[in-house]
């Protein structure tokens, strides 16, 4: 229970839904292609023949909390107090906690062939996901046991359940024209585990006796980690070692019809970590009995937790990672670009619905998107970006007002700023590509990839063996 809410108040002051930086998609970015795997990032006769963030930010983050505590979590991070008073308890309501990071520490891509329009990447990524459902009781619990009724047993207040899963990733990156409209692409990655935390509360009951000052909490469910307490985690922590080893992959394709219009559809980070180093499991169908119960005692919290710490037993499990499914759409007019935007998760809760309506003038972008997540919260998105063919900057957020709330709720220290669900985001790259310019053939004394006929087209003879069979 003590580390179940230290994990909603790391994950609501840390990182405040699930959005991905939509509207970098369909850019020809260095995101949009190591995201979007049939999508080029190189320009004939304009751009260079590599490309690199060296080591610059290129990065997006965002959560959003939503139910009944908005209020209590706006102020345990506006003003550091948990403060459950106006939270209504009792009933078992449940919260919705949802968080995604995505950090390209390094990213290097070539121009490999000028027939078929090949591209290969390398990157490594930093990655996380958060989803988490808990109820009013359990923040209230930690602020003060004189909320619960007495001498009445209330079923199901902690029925909480939840994951959080975070690694590092290095992948491999192909990309190639199949022809003139038809481009396909693929993301091989090899994944090592930071950090992994599931519970699953399924039957819950506390009895609160204020007479004698004691109380009987019964928990029933499982729960998974990598780690016993915090205080095991430090820097070495976050270094990639590959003691809980993992593999993902991530294909797509994309289409331009003769009228212009541009589809494409991914599957993205298909895979599993295998969680093997330190790596404990606990199942608890327990009744804890506590006497003389103060609020501001550790001693009862510790006790609450150890109803999981003395039940975990060492064992190593395979866990999915956050696979995805997208479908994008979308057709230049002109200055104006819009764009519809489907995203779904395979695996765990949660998806996006997203337009983005971008304006282009010259190098020049900004983007507006209107996002509706699928854990019903509605969101507005705005991005900036500088583009030539050799040099991208851009920023963003895909949570405007939420933001915007929160850091003046921080600044001020008050928690009367902003309302409806807690949330942040935000996103920013740089992009940079060097070397020759990848001129067609007739301007070039030397074109990578002109003689490119024993290679030839990866996924046209990967095809070809499917037919014969």
């Amino acid at each position: 229970m003590n580390k179940l809410l230290l994990t909603i108040a790391l994950m609501a002051s840390g990182y405040f839904a699930n959005a991905q930086q939509y509207a970098l998609f369909g850019t020809r970015t260095m995101f949009d292609a190591f995201e979007n795997v049939a999508q080029k990032s190189f320009t004939l006769d304009s751009s260079r023949k590599f490309s690199s963030n060296f080591f610059l930010p290129y990065f997006g983050v965002n959560a959003a909390n939503v139910g009944d505590a908005e209020y209590v979590v706006r102020k345990l991070t506006q003003q550091g107090v948990n403060d459950t008073r106006t939270l209504p308890i009792g009933t078992g309501n449940i919260n919705h906690l949802y968080e995604n990071s995505n950090i390209y520490v390094a990213t290097f891509r070539l121009f490999k062939s000028y027939k078929y329009q090949k591209e290969i990447g390398l990157s490594w990524q930093i990655r996380s996901d958060v989803n988490l459902d808990y109820t009013n009781e359990t923040l209230a619990i930690f602020d003060s046991y004189s909320r619960f009724k007495s001498d009445t047993q209330l079923d199901g207040i902690f029925n909480n359940k939840g994951y959080q899963q975070s690694y590092h990733q290095f992948s491999f990156t192909y990309r190639e024209n199949y022809n003139k409209r038809l481009a396909f692409g693929v993301k091989a990655s090899l994944l090592s585990g930071i950090l992994y935390n599931k519970l699953d509360i399924k039957n819950s009951s506390l009895y609160i006796d204020n007479n004698i000052n004691a109380l009987a909490i019964r928990l029933d469910g499982t729960y998974a980690s990598n780690f016993i307490d915090t205080d095991e985690i430090n820097k070495n922590t976050l270094l990639p070692n590959f003691k809980n080893p993992g593999l993902s992959l991530s294909f797509g394709t994309s289409y331009t019809s003769k009228k212009g219009l541009y589809l494409m559809a991914n599957i993205k980070d298909l895979g599993f970590i295998w969680w093997r180093s330190g790596t404990k499991k606990a199942t608890v169908n327990q009744t804890k009995f506590l006497t003389q119960i103060d609020s501001e005692s550790s001693n009862n919290n510790q006790e609450i937790r150890d109803i999981f710490l003395l039940s975990q037993q060492s064992e190593k499990f395979l866990a999915a990672t956050n696979a995805k499914f997208d479908v994008y759409i979308s057709k230049q007019y002109d200055f104006y670009k819009p764009a519809l935007i489907v995203s779904k998760n395979l695996f765990y809760k949660g998806g996006d619905i997203a337009f983005v309506n971008t304006i282009i003038h010259q190098n020049i972008s900004a983007s507006v998107t209107p996002l509706y997540n699928f854990n019903h919260i509605f969101m507005i998105g705005i991005q900036g970006k500088y583009q030539t063919p050799n040099f991208e900057i851009f920023g963003g957020t895909d949570n405007l007002f939420s933001t915007f709330n929160q850091v003046r709720g921080i600044y001020n220290s008050n928690a009367d700023i902003g309302s409806g669900p807690n949330g942040a985001s935000v996103y920013m790259g740089v992009g940079i590509k060097f070397g020759n310019v990848v001129n067609h053939p007739q301007f070039s004394d030397v074109m990578p990839g002109i003689d490119d006929q024993q290679e030839g087209s990866f996924f046209k003879n990967l095809f070809s063996i499917f037919k014969r069979k």
